[in-house]
């Protein structure tokens, strides 16, 4: 086999996982409550993708594209106005029975670097993510977005810092990329990816995304999706 026939057979899986993905988040997605203390955590019973960055980093807009809804998660101009773990409910696993167990969950994190919160409100919401990080079973994967005209900052080294301590996998999301010149972007994603080969439990390859024009987004269903049920899910 040619070596360009190999990339075209990797070209159309690529393609066929991204549609797939596609289809599954166009179907049943749905808010299932606020945990503004982890005594309020729903059941651990499906595995759970988290998503985190600093304030106004464009999270919720990501969530909004990712799930092809226009406000499913609350966007806000307002630096911390998340201050709870939302957590949201995706497909069925039985779709015979609608009110049945999720394949799994998308979890809204506090933003984190709130220069106006209050200082026991910022810490009561450190605490909760740190706990919620460390201790949650059913955490797949993490998420942590990087907005790409400002690049890494030292909020996000603490949080890729705890991510490692505490052994969970993540990936680097950088956000806004359409507000970027390519040859700022090229730069910052190269520094970005070699910075993330020092962290043991980040991925090497950067997901570049633009919730505004769509950029990215497909590959990234695709990969939450892997994360979340594996591989093997999409031979199914």
């Amino acid at each position: 086999m040619t070596r360009s026939t190999e990339q075209e057979l990797e070209r159309r899986a690529k393609e066929r996982r991204e549609r797939q993905a596609s289809r599954l988040f166009s179907g049943r997605v749905d808010f299932l409550l606020s945990a503004p203390q982890l005594k309020f955590l729903p059941e651990p019973i499906v595995p759970e993708i988290a998503f985190c960055g600093r304030s106004n980093v464009g999270k919720s807009s990501l969530l909004n594209a990712l799930t092809g809804r226009r406000a499913i998660a609350r966007a806000s101009v307002t630096p911390g106005r998340t201050q709870e773990l939302n957590f949201f409910e995706v497909g069925l696993q039985d779709p015979n029975i609608p009110d049945g167990k999720p394949l799994f969950r998308l979890v809204d994190m506090p933003g984190y670097g709130f220069a106006k919160a209050p200082v026991k409100v910022v810490e009561r919401w450190k605490n909760l993510v740190r706990t919620y990080l460390r201790g949650r079973q059913v955490l797949a994967r993490n998420l942590v977005l990087v907005d790409s005209r400002h690049g890494l900052k030292e909020v996000d080294r603490e949080m890729m810092k705890m991510l490692d301590e505490a052994a969970v996998g993540y990936r680097i999301v950088l956000t806004k990329t359409d507000k970027v010149k390519a040859s700022e972007l090229e730069r910052v994603a190269s520094k970005i990816a070699d910075e993330a080969r020092k962290h043991p439990a980040a991925f090497p390859d950067l997901h570049l995304t633009s919730s505004e024009k769509g950029m990215g987004i497909e590959a990234l269903r695709a990969a939450v999706v892997a994360d979340a049920l594996g591989d093997e899910w999409f031979s199914n």
